[in-house]
């Protein structure tokens, strides 16, 4: 028969674990709620941004203003340019304040079908409301296809040493034939289609291939060309050659009539359309459409890899 003080002995024993116990499991209850409560933090911007639509909140426009647009970056599917640029003309039509819209172009161009598309709804927007001017506004540069959405603007202004122009077109790749014949590596693609294959960089091009690939440039040229004439009208100084693909900077552009004149954001809102309110309408992506747009640039990106074309 135990003492009376090994009882007690061992009853203090079992309650000192009883409590480390409930103790330890406190300590556990409060981290899981912690980690719980970060995640939260974390994740609920992310699904009200999923399921949100980053046009539902439009900029409030109390007063007269100027409404900005941004073109930055190329002009590509993964930055979904010509969306935003429609997007953001439509919300700043809508505002009644709106005295006019300044495109903010800080890109050295891309797509040629996007610049086409972005090119075609401004002057579709301009026929809507005639009343309402877009300028541009250039800041380091617009060039090939940012020049071509630009031309389709009421006026074009930069900064004396932002660069604009490049009307051209160019498509660029490498062959690997040379050496993988040094190499001792045999090509073997077989395409159903005598032109399938055109732009692989792992078989020879032959004459007919490389003079069709000029006519594609050639044809795309053209339509860049006519494109900046119907949107600059008598401004374009003829006899110079204006659509070699060659760069200027901003003071040398305006004598060419490539831009109407030097200023700069605030300056055109001022001086071209009375108001020192400028409010940004530049449409902003959401959680989901980024995602989305990331899977699906997956298969666009092969497709525009293998033309290799682009405008810059």
């Amino acid at each position: 028969m135990n003492e009376p003080w090994e009882r007690d002995v061992i009853e203090k024993t079992l309650l000192a674990a009883v409590t480390e116990q409930r103790r330890a499991r406190r300590w556990a209850i409060f981290f899981r709620l912690t980690w719980l409560a970060v995640i939260l933090l974390v994740a609920l911007p992310l699904f009200a941004s999923w399921f949100g639509n980053s046009n539902d909140s439009l900029p409030a426009g109390g007063r007269p203003h100027a409404a900005v647009i941004d073109i930055n970056g190329v002009i590509n599917n993964e930055n979904d340019s010509a969306r935003k640029i429609s997007d953001g003309l439509k919300n700043a039509y809508k505002d009644p304040n709106t005295r006019g819209i300044i495109l903010r172009a800080n890109s050295p161009g891309g797509s040629p079908v996007l610049s086409g598309m972005a090119y075609d709804e401004i002057r579709r927007q301009k026929a809507l409301h005639p009343d309402i001017p877009v300028l541009v506004a250039v800041e380091e540069v617009c060039a090939s296809g940012c020049y071509y959405i630009a031309s389709a603007a009421d006026k074009i202004f930069a900064n004396q040493a932002s660069i604009v122009g490049s009307i051209g077109v160019l498509s660029e790749g490498f062959g690997f034939t040379g050496a993988m014949e040094k190499l001792g590596i045999e090509r073997r693609l077989a395409t159903s289609g005598r032109d399938k294959g055109m732009g692989d960089p792992f078989s020879p091009q032959t004459p007919a291939q490389i003079s069709m690939r000029q006519e594609l440039l050639d044809t795309i040229h053209g339509q860049f060309i006519t494109a900046v004439r119907q949107g600059r009208g008598k401004r374009l100084k003829t006899g110079e050659d204006l659509f070699t693909g060659r760069v200027w900077v901003g003071s040398q552009a305006v004598p060419l009539g490539l831009i109407d004149g030097l200023s700069s954001v605030d300056a055109i809102a001022r001086e071209q359309l009375d108001t020192d309110n400028v409010v940004d309408f530049t449409p902003k992506d959401s959680f989901s459409s980024r995602l989305g747009k990331r899977l699906g640039m997956q298969i666009a990106d092969g497709v525009r890899d293998g033309l290799s074309m682009r405008w810059w």
